[in-house]
């Protein structure tokens, strides 16, 4: 099993790069597949194993980490929103298409960098640590930049629905769920080899999601190719 898991990941990169190629392929060959509303439990199951290989007994000594904690608040909400100011005086002046460059950058999915964290391994018990302080503060304060950078029209489109439902689906069941099964992995031998078994699968789960999503998404961007072409060049700086 361990052999396994090495060899995928160590394999990732190209696991990825095709899983992302039959993505587009499939997305061509059936456009309407409907494949969007698989997204979300996709990422729930990717977190989930992810979060099986961190020892989440240590994790409240993560939190200890004031350092690096105030790094990561400083670059998230401080260092990154003065580089989108920067780069919003080349975006062109459509509204819509700033207002979603702006919530990409300024509010970036969490629950993927704590899965990459994890395959590259990096300290993703730091990072998972992070999560909730960093989801509140991108709530409390997208609404703030947006209104800054776009005005209060556009601050007041932002809800905190969306915000508190991805924390509960992809971050506290996950996480919950992982929590028992480390647990019941020190009581009973089944638990431990479901444990190691699901060792295996974060590479596997990583390509899910990008294949769902990749396949979910092309389709659409047909209707909007033009924009997204535009704002190519902002994403690559």
């Amino acid at each position: 099993m361990n052999h396994l898991r090495e060899t995928l990941e160590a394999r990732q990169v190209a696991i990825y790069f095709a899983t992302i190629l039959a993505a587009v392929a499939a997305s061509f060959a059936l456009p309407t597949t409907g494949l969007a509303s698989a997204i979300d439990p996709a990422l729930a199951f990717m977190l989930f194993v992810t979060f099986l290989q961190v020892p989440l007994a240590d994790l409240w000594r993560a939190l200890l980490q004031v350092r690096f904690l105030a790094t990561l608040a400083g670059a998230n909400f401080v260092a990154i929103p003065v580089l989108v100011f920067g780069l919003l005086q080349f975006l062109p002046a459509d509204p819509m298409l700033r207002l979603g460059v702006l919530m990409v950058l300024l509010a970036p999915c969490i629950d993927y960098v704590v899965t990459f964290a994890q395959i590259g391994r990096a300290d993703a018990r730091l990072l998972l640590a992070s999560t909730p302080a960093l989801l509140v503060l991108q709530m409390l304060l997208l609404p703030v930049y947006l209104g800054l950078l776009l005005g209060e029209d556009a601050a007041r489109l932002v809800q905190v629905g969306p915000f508190l439902h991805a924390f509960v689906l992809l971050i506290a069941i996950p996480l919950a769920l992982a929590a028992v099964v480390q647990f019941g992995a020190t009581r009973s031998a089944v638990a431990e080899r479901v444990r190691k078994s699901l060792g295996v699968m974060p590479v596997p789960a990583t390509a899910l999601v990008l294949f769902l999503v990749f396949a979910a998404v092309v389709p659409q961007l047909g209707l909007a190719v033009d924009g997204a072409l535009r704002v190519v060049p902002i994403y690559v700086a």
